[in-house]
């Protein structure tokens, strides 16, 4: 028997064919490993000293799904279809093969490779691994058998809920629900599993009988069936908007789960081809690879990220206490400096106040955290007890003098090779690193609220600062499992002016006699997580007002704050925390504030607007068209030239729905001559916030996109 395979061992135990699998980086199933294992299945077959084989994986994967750039620019649905039931029948080949097939689930299996898995006739898995079809969550359904075979094993409700939402279950609870068949220690795992292909060789288990495609146990009558599909069918448009694969994986169990397997096959692969070749798809597919090689820059390939242990957090108030408390969790002897032992007793508590969810959830027990406070947490109202740590981060009062001053005094403190990173969202980092003796050493770490739940980190660059602090922090952010997009130090940096600009159109739509509610149903229907006046009464009106004069004073004319922002502004009404904004919180239900609206009706009166009915698609287009040019503009500034870091900040920080790609991908769809005709029409009309930027220009005139590659 060969075993000479360039992503497989092959050994020979007890008469059983022990294939480990070992594809870096995780075991995906690439053309070459396919191939591989196909041959290596035909050789087993073949040869008469094996009775039986186990297919086992190498490190942490048993195999975590398939290589998604060889799916990402196929546009050929026949094509694909066709090459897939080439696919099935090698995985069709596994469970109506002539040997039994135990599979030695040693790590990650996911994807394709909980599909092969459940091919196999036994499945023996470690402890604490990963089990599961996440192929929704990058805008696909299992295409080799996953809708088919999972509800088979598991039954419908639990398919449903592994196939729709994606999110992966432990191996414990996959041997509960009859996903796999034992659990033992890792160590142990593939003797397990040669000890039960022994079972088969002496017939105490059956091949035929253990196929999946022949468990039939599960399979619902017509009525459970209905009534499960109608709920699912339910929850799926209310929660699914926008997005395709969870109503083609319903539809593929849905219309399967017949006596007839091979057809319900070949469907599944169909509706897994409609998804495929869609644009939601090829999105989610480009935010993940995005995602996975975020923060590897050019310039700072090959340096070395400082090892960081130890962190020290300058103020505990709600951005101070949710930093601290990402920083218990992920391990790290953590420094809470306060002014004072009062604040000091109020960051604290604010700390423990963000386990108070995971307690609630039991992921943690109030003993655990006692303990990893006590342990791991000191606080002190004494910078010299700063002296030993790795990295500080800030998050004082908004005030350039009190910012610089703790720097200065801090200095003199620490060691020259830790980090200093401000959390600032408004001052200027390099202005802050200046009163430095050693500039390179500052960065901006800007975390969104909550800190401890919010994916993104915003990584800013002043000007001096050095490669090895940007390894560095990239490193950390790495190490406490944020999204790091790097970006250059300018006003709003790159998250704060963008969502600025996306939706910075909308006090022009109002002034121009738009209904308020119009714009917020239309961006809920886009989309996004909230409307602008709700995330303005969120986030508070005074506080954007503010940014926006920064923006007109450090920016220029173009940004020269709308006089109907200054009117809103002076009503004193600044959203949830004054009880009221755009919307008033005095009752049960937020209503429009009469305040507002009063302001925005005499505004009209005064400048002769009449209320105008606009359609969803001219609010949208002039919505992004602004956002668009922000980005563009940013571009030009240097703020920010990476299209994909880009959009991946206004996916993680904004809420910028996924299934649209990004912004950017957003405007390479829609075309940039479109939108450069958008901006002019809009600049006619509502003056130079919205004149197209020169490199929108540029590129309407070339025809090219954001995006050079799709």
């Amino acid at each position: 028997m060969k075993t000479d395979f360039k992503t497989i061992q092959l050994d020979l135990r007890d008469n059983v064919a022990v294939f480990t699998m070992n594809n870096p980086p995780v075991n995906q199933l690439s053309t070459q490993f396919r191939s591989d294992l196909a041959e290596a299945f035909g050789e087993a077959y073949g040869d008469a000293a094996v009775q039986a084989i186990v297919l086992t994986g190498t490190g942490k994967n048993f195999i975590a799904g398939a290589d998604i750039t060889e799916i990402q620019h196929i546009e050929n649905k026949e094509e694909l279809v066709s090459g897939m039931m080439e696919g099935m029948k090698f995985m069709n080949h596994i469970e109506t093969g002539p040997k039994a097939v135990v599979a030695a689930i040693n790590g990650n299996c996911l994807g394709g490779g909980l599909e092969i898995a459940m091919c196999c006739h036994y499945r023996v898995a470690a402890k604490g691994i990963n089990l599961g079809q996440p192929e929704v969550q990058i805008g696909l359904i299992p295409g080799a058998g996953g809708t088919q075979r999972l509800p088979r094993l598991i039954g419908l409700r639990y398919a449903l809920e592994m196939i729709t939402i994606g999110k992966p279950i432990k191996a414990e609870v996959g041997h509960q629900r009859g996903l796999v068949d034992e659990v033992t220690d890792p160590e142990e795992v593939v003797d397990a599993a040669v000890k039960a292909a022994g079972r088969f060789v002496t017939g105490e288990l059956n091949v035929k009988a253990r196929a999946t495609r022949n468990r039939h146990y599960w399979i619902p009558s017509a009525a459970e069936k209905k009534a499960m599909m109608d709920f699912t069918k339910a929850m799926m448009a209310a929660q699914a908007k926008g997005y395709i694969a969870p109503f083609k994986a319903v539809e593929a169990i849905d219309k399967g789960l017949s006596y007839d397997i091979d057809a319900d096959l070949k469907r599944e692969a169909e509706l897994f081809a409609d998804c495929a070749v869609s644009d939601v798809a090829k999105n989610l597919i480009g935010i993940f690879l995005n995602t996975r090689s975020a923060g590897r820059l050019p310039r700072i390939k090959g340096i070395e990220p400082a090892k960081v242990k130890k962190v020290a957090m300058l103020g505990g108030g709600v951005m101070g206490s949710g930093i601290v408390s990402l920083l218990l969790k992920g391990g790290f002897e953590t420094v809470l400096w306060d002014i004072n032992d009062e604040a000091l007793e109020k960051g604290v508590g604010s700390v423990r106040k963000t386990f108070d969810y995971p307690i609630k959830k039991r992921k943690i027990k109030p003993a655990d955290l006692e303990n990893m406070l006590e342990q791991q947490l000191t606080a002190t109202a004494s910078l010299e007890d700063l002296k030993d740590v790795d990295l500080i981060i800030e998050a004082v009062l908004e005030n350039m003098d009190v910012k610089q001053d703790i720097w200065k005094k801090l200095e003199g403190i620490c060691r020259p090779d830790v980090i200093f990173a401000t959390n600032t969202s408004a001052l200027p980092i390099t202005e802050m690193a200046s009163i430095l003796g050693d500039p390179g050493r500052m960065i901006g770490l800007h975390f969104f609220n909550p800190a401890h739940r919010m994916m993104l980190l915003e990584i800013i660059c002043a000007e001096k600062t050095s490669d090895q602090t940007l390894a560095s922090s990239v490193g950390f952010a790495r190490a406490i499992k944020k999204i790091p997009i790097v970006v250059n130090d300018g006003p709003g940096f790159y998250v704060s002016r963008q969502l600025g600009g996306l939706l910075g159109g909308a006090v022009y739509l109002s002034a121009d006699g738009v209904d308020g509610a119009a714009i917020e149903m239309t961006m809920l229907d886009f989309g996004m997580p909230m409307g602008p006046a709700t995330l303005a009464d969120l986030t508070g009106i005074d506080i954007g007002y503010h940014v926006n004069k920064t923006f007109e004073k450090r920016l220029g004319d173009r940004y020269k704050v709308h006089p109907l922002t200054e009117l809103i502004y002076q009503t004193g009404c600044y959203g949830r925390k004054t009880g009221a904004g755009y919307f008033d919180y005095s009752g049960d239900q937020p209503v429009p504030n009469p305040k507002v609206t009063e302001v925005v009706q005499k505004y009209h009166q005064d400048n002769g607007v009449a209320p105008k009915e606009m359609s969803k698609e001219d609010i949208t287009d002039t919505l992004l068209a602004l956002g668009i040019n922000e980005a563009a503009l940013m571009i030009e500034e240097g703020i920010c030239d990476r299209p994909q870091d880009m959009d991946l900040a206004m996916i993680y920080g904004t809420g910028f729905p996924p299934y649209r790609g990004g912004i950017l991908r957003y405007a390479d769809k829609w075309g940039l001559k479109n939108v450069y005709g958008k901006l002019l029409a809009l600049e006619k009309q509502y003056g130079l916030r919205f004149k197209p930027a020169e490199l929108i220009k540029e590129m309407a005139e070339k025809d090219q996109k954001f995006y050079q590659e799709y």
